[in-house]
């Protein structure tokens, strides 16, 4: 069987999918029109989120026996239509979830701790010690949506930092010892750290908004290492400048387009709301690295190759 790779990866998942007899292709470069005209020669296809995996495209896919996305989510592909063809879709939220728990948690306390402001500020000659008094994270309610891999793996991180911990998911009894799951209610109610920990869905789309936002009876720091569609940046803004938000930690913005690459490729004006989170010391910015380490580049591919060869052990057992 043939496995064609659109996006790099580490050379293990290569090596593992040609010890399981797989023929490996690559191509890295040729254009989404290229890859459609000759998808139908392959059985398996490798990517991370260099283009859409559409219904036109997957129509071309005769031979198509599975996908694997090299990343936590399958939103760049048509899941119900290759469902439909019986093509398996494979993820791999097991790979980074770790590294997203601890870049979470990195990102809310050198925002507790004025570390980027402190920072810039001594490599200007400025020694400003009380400006730059933190708060600290111990004995805070943390409030997370979405407790699946990524949210399991930062309240994990959270045991030692003796504070209560909350989650909120659409799926009935995911709370464990790391997290006591709540209604919404509650989760307005008592979180003062609020975590975004969800896939991108029609249901997470724009979700946190100025009306979402004002239902905390608290003022909230804001965390996002999940999607930037999640969070609509106008209102959050807004709240930021009302000290609604206290705070923001994001990894993921709106403004990203699907393959999360090449931010600033568009030479057209930033938008004015951006340039407000660049310019403000409440505002911690990543470019949706949370799950982006050396380690878990290895750990996702290591995920793929353990999925696919599950698939083909059920598929032998099958005959």
């Amino acid at each position: 069987m043939k496995v064609l790779f659109v996006d790099t990866n580490h050379p293990s998942l290569i090596e593992g999918l040609q010890k399981l007899g797989f023929v490996c292709d690559e191509d890295y470069d040729a254009d989404k029109s290229e890859i459609e005209g000759k998808i139908h020669l392959y059985d398996g296809m490798i990517i991370r989120s260099r283009f859409s995996i559409d219904r036109k495209f997957l129509e071309k896919a005769s031979q198509l026996k599975f996908i694997g996305r090299v990343g936590a989510g399958l939103e760049n592909i048509d899941i119900e239509f290759a469902q439909d063809l019986g093509i398996a879709l494979l993820a791999a939220p097991e790979g980074n979830r770790n590294a997203v728990g601890e870049h979470a948690l990195g990102m809310i306390l050198a925002l507790f701790n004025k570390l980027k402001k402190a920072d810039s500020e001594i490599r200007k000659g400025i020694w400003l010690r009380e400006d730059n008094r933190g708060i600290e994270l111990e004995g805070k309610t943390v409030g997370l949506i979405g407790y699946g891999n990524m949210g399991k793996a930062f309240a994990k991180k959270l045991r030692g930092f003796d504070c209560e911990v909350i989650c909120y998911d659409i799926k009935a009894d995911v709370g464990d010892e790391n997290a006591r799951q709540v209604d919404l209610e509650e989760l307005f109610l008592k979180t003062q750290v609020l975590s975004l920990h969800t896939p991108q869905t029609e249901l997470t789309r724009q979700m946190v908004n100025t009306s979402f936002l004002e239902q905390f009876e608290q003022n909230i720091y804001l965390i996002n290492t999940a999607r930037g569609s999640a969070v609509v940046t106008k209102d959050l803004v807004s709240a930021i400048k009302s000290g609604k938000v206290l705070g923001a930690c994001l990894d993921v913005l709106e403004y990203e387009k699907a393959s999360f690459e090449n931010f600033f490729s568009n030479e057209s004006t930033l938008p004015e709301d951006f340039q407000y989170l660049i310019s403000s010391d409440k505002v911690l910015l990543s470019p949706h690295v949370a799950g982006w380490t050396v380690e878990s580049k290895i750990k996702l591919a290591e995920t793929i190759l353990h999925k696919v060869a599950a698939m083909l052990d059920q598929h032998n057992s099958i005959k």
